[in-house]
Parts: C-alpha cells; sequence; structure tokens
C-alpha cells in the first residue's frame, strides 16, 4: 500500500497549524514553501482537511488555514481518511471462485484467510493510527527537533501568519 504524497504534506502542516496563535492563520504559499511541496498540490491536501473538518480556511489578506478543534482532538487516522477516503485498503473479490477445480455447488461460510489477515493488519494499522493525535507529534517533534530549528521556524511562521 502506498499513501499519496498528500497524507505526509497535510500532517506536517498539522503539526505546523497547531503552533498557531488564536485567531491566526497561515496560508498555503507559505506551508508550501516551509515544507518545500507544490502548491497547488498542497492546496488540494488542505482543502481535504477543511471539507473533513479538521482545518478552518479564510481568505483575504490575512487568509490562510489552522486547526478547526485542539490538536489532542485531530488523529492521523482523521488525516489519512481525510485525504485517502475512509474506505478499506484491501477489498477482498473472492478470486478463491475462480478455481476451476472447485465444485460450483460449493459455499463458503466466511472469509478467506487471505482477506481475514488483511483485514485484521488493516484494523492495527487503522488502530495504531486513531492513537496518535497532532498534539502528540508536536510533542515529539520538540523532543527531537534542535531548540534553534524549532525557534527560526516558529519566527518564520509567525512572520507570516
Amino acid at each position: 500500500m502506498q499513501l499519496k504524497n498528500q497524507v505526509e504534506w497535510a500532517l506536517h502542516c498539522c503539526s505546523i497549524l497547531a503552533g498557531l496563535p488564536d485567531g491566526r492563520y497561515l496560508d498555503t504559499k507559505s506551508l508550501a514553501q516551509l515544507h518545500g511541496v507544490p502548491k497547488e498540490y498542497l492546496s488540494k491536501a488542505l482543502q481535504a482537511l477543511a471539507k473533513a473538518g479538521l482545518v478552518l480556511s479564510t481568505l483575504g489578506p490575512s487568509g490562510g488555514y489552522r486547526l478547526a478543534r485542539a490538536a489532542s482532538g485531530i488523529t492521523f487516522w482523521d488525516v489519512v481518511s481525510a485525504i485517502e477516503g475512509p474506505g478499506p485498503a484491501f477489498v477482498c473479490t473472492e478470486i478463491r471462485r475462480n478455481n476451476p477445480c472447485r465444485p460450483k455447488s460449493t459455499c463458503d461460510a466466511k472469509a478467506c484467510i487471505v482477506a481475514r489477515v488483511m483485514w485484521e493488519a488493516e484494523d492495527a494499522w487503522r488502530e495504531k493510527l486513531r492513537g496518535m493525535t497532532i498534539a502528540k507529534l508536536v510533542d515529539q517533534v520538540v523532543e527531537e527537533v534542535p531548540a534553534d530549528l524549532m525557534e527560526a521556524t516558529a519566527v518564520w511562521v509567525g512572520e507570516r501568519s
């Protein structure tokens, strides 16, 4: 499985938006510049986050995006499902029924082993993503990123929000 680049971009943008002061917004151009990604594609990701109610947007000279709720209330799964959609990653098409050696009258009472393992793995993956919030991400970034880089980034963002 390969997720769209926009998932990574959206998660990073949410971590930046989490640090904005109340009432402040950061525009798409600045977020794209900060992360070195194409503005047009990032805009689509941010629009998907807005549609999902994860970020608020406003127009005008001081417009842009900010989180719609507390960073502790937004999970990685919220972001992934906003970008990728909430549907399953694995869809069983029951190809076992195509086996020419299989009697046509065979009735399958349960899904095949392949489907069951894939669905269990997907459930575990989703549960892990539901357990990680943007607030936890920010806490880990603060622990791992050098203080001078955090400060420089905060100043850079502050000048543009």
